[in-house]
């Protein structure tokens, strides 16, 4: 045992063994211990780092069943929350987008450099025939609209105002409304195009006249008849010629008041339309058995969708009109261009055409330019295509001549 009491009583030797010997056993004992501590830890912050990046997507296998194998269960729990919140938020945000888009009110977000930086489909089809607007500057783009337009959305307040588009007034009601998104001042504008609802609460007013009027008079040419009737008889009678007569053009006139009254009548009665898909060459073909016009259709055109009897009687009443005009018959065009989602009707000849006073008062109730016209004709048509979600516009053309289009969606 000399060697190992050497061994001991030598501070120096001893010291050396522990550390070539002790200390590297123990770091490799430390290590392989630490070792799985160290590649939890790794992949918690990698993980954290990943929810840093907004990737919520990464999950750890739970190794251990210590305090930090409840770490990594916590962690994985978060992150499924945090998945969870984002796909909700996604569909919010792409439902709130689709309601955006769809909706007819027209929505514009500049920002303070006056930059488009949000708009829908319905304000691009407003502003730009449906090019994108996104980055154009605002003001640019009201200096292309009409001079009212961009009047009313220059002056900074709310309200109705009225502009003129393709040739007709559209009524708008604007709301212009000024925050703070990130810091800077953004202006949001919205449009909503009201002309279809005031147009739509002008003719319910007319037809409650015409149907209170309609009544009232029935009530009283009805007792008028009868007696002019009556008189009539008894002059015969008496040989009272002279007297007979004036009971024949009391009768006559009326019947013609009668006959008269059940034209605006018509009007005030028109039924909802029975839409349902129809052959478009056709359809239109068969018009030229009643009417004389020179028609642009092709025969493999789609189908529209619409109330054909209703469809039939406004343009067989402009077709009347346009060979009313002065125009020559065979003058007298109809084209019919017919797409997926709409369809268009021109009807145009090469009469006189309006004067610009008409071409704004053509499609109101009672407003005739002929002697003797009841200026029902056009309000009904406009009556008839609205019905249908259309609209239909009065135009004059180049070298003379009425241009009238009908625009209607095809629901098909």
């Amino acid at each position: 045992m000399s060697w190992l009491s050497v061994f001991l009583d030598n501070v120096f030797l001893a010291s050396f063994i522990s550390v070539t010997i002790v200390v590297p056993v123990t770091l490799i004992i430390v290590h392989s211990y630490m070792a799985p501590l160290n590649r939890v830890l790794s992949a918690l912050n990698d993980g954290f780092q990943n929810f840093l990046d907004n990737d919520f997507s990464v999950s750890i296998a739970k190794t251990r069943d210590d305090e930090l194998g409840d770490l990594v269960q916590v962690y994985n729990k978060v992150g499924a929350v945090l998945r969870d919140e984002r796909i909700h938020l996604y569909q919010r945000e792409l439902l709130l987008d689709t309601v955006i888009q769809t909706t007819p009110l027209s929505l514009v977000l500049i920002d303070d450099t006056g930059a488009i930086i949000y708009s829908n489909s319905s304000a691009r089809i407003l502003l730009s025939d449906g090019v994108s607007i996104n980055g154009l500057n605002f003001n640019g783009l009201l200096a292309k609209q009409a001079e009212s337009f961009s009047l009313a959305v220059s002056s900074g307040l709310s309200g109705l105002f009225t502009a003129t588009r393709r040739g007709t007034n559209e009524t708008y009601h604007l709301t212009q409304n000024q925050f703070l998104l990130n810091g800077r001042k953004h202006q949001l504008y919205l449009f909503k195009s009201i002309t279809k609802e005031i147009s739509r609460q002008e003719v319910s007013t007319w037809k409650k006249v015409i149907r209170l009027i309609s009544h009232e008079l029935n009530n009283s040419l009805a007792p008028i008849t009868s007696l002019a009737h009556s008189g009539r008889t008894l002059c015969e009678r008496q040989g009272e010629e002279k007297l007979a007569t004036i009971f024949d053009t009391m009768g006559e006139r009326a019947r013609y008041l009668q006959i008269f009254i059940e034209g605006y009548a018509e009007f005030a009665r028109l039924p909802k339309p029975q839409c349902k898909s129809i052959e478009t060459f056709t359809f239109f073909e068969n018009l030229r058995q009643i009417k004389t016009f020179k028609l642009e259709c092709k025969k493999d055109s789609l189908p529209i969708y619409c109330d054909p009897s209703q469809l039939q009687q406004a343009i067989i009443n402009l077709i009347k009109n346009a060979h009313e005009s002065g125009t020559l018959v065979s003058e007298v065009s109809l084209l019919v261009n017919v797409k997926v989602s709409d369809y268009e009707i021109v009807i145009a000849d090469r009469g006189k055409g309006m004067t610009e006073k008409n071409l704004s008062n053509a499609l109101l109730p009672f407003y005739s330019t002929r002697s003797g016209g009841t200026g029902l004709g056009l309000p009904l048509c406009r009556e008839i295509v609205e019905a249908h979600g259309g609209k239909i516009l009065i135009s004059n053309r180049q070298n003379g001549g009425l241009k009238i289009t009908i625009l209607m969606p095809n629901k098909n």
